[in-house]
């Protein structure tokens, strides 16, 4: 596995306080920064909806590809836009394993021009693996269920891709 193949694993900070700063001019004061996580609390459930809408959109967009004789820069275009959308909100609702699967099909994805059968096969299971962390609802890194998840992706990809 090349270096820029590794996993980049981000732990994002658990609330908004964290992220932002309180006390002094241009702060934000404590109560604002409540309403703001219980809004985002909120939202978690529409995120999940949210979430299984842009794996249904990707998933078509990879059936498309896989029957694509030409255009494949178009679909997989079509691709790193939703994973790129998918690895942005994961983390703000709990779902880092969202965000870093995200950011791999995005890394993956970008590097090629064409899809010939093993890279389509490789999107499919970074989506397949995405579908499996909403439906699990394997928050945060998904501790030893997540890591395991991780590792066959990794090891999948790299069998795949080697062939």
């Amino acid at each position: 596995m090349d270096d820029d193949d590794e996993i980049q694993v981000f732990d994002p900070p658990d609330t908004l306080k964290a992220k932002v700063g309180t006390g002094g001019p241009e702060a934000v004061d404590l109560e604002t920064l409540e309403r703001a996580e219980a809004v985002i609390a909120d939202l978690t459930d529409d995120y999940l909806k949210w979430a299984e809408e842009d794996l249904d959109k990707i998933d078509g967009v990879v059936k498309e590809l896989s029957a694509a004789t030409d255009n494949h820069k178009e679909f997989l275009g079509r691709i790193f836009q939703i994973a790129h959308d998918i690895k942005g909100q994961g983390g703000s609702f709990g779902y880092e394993m969202m965000t870093v699967i995200g950011d791999k099909l995005c890394r993956f994805v970008e590097k090629l021009d064409v899809a010939e059968p093993a890279e389509v096969e490789a999107i499919s299971l970074h989506v397949n693996t995405m579908k499996v962390v909403i439906s699990k609802r394997m928050q945060g890194d998904g501790g030893k269920e997540g890591a395991a998840l991780f590792d066959g992706l990794n090891r999948v990809v790299d069998k795949i891709m080697n062939k």
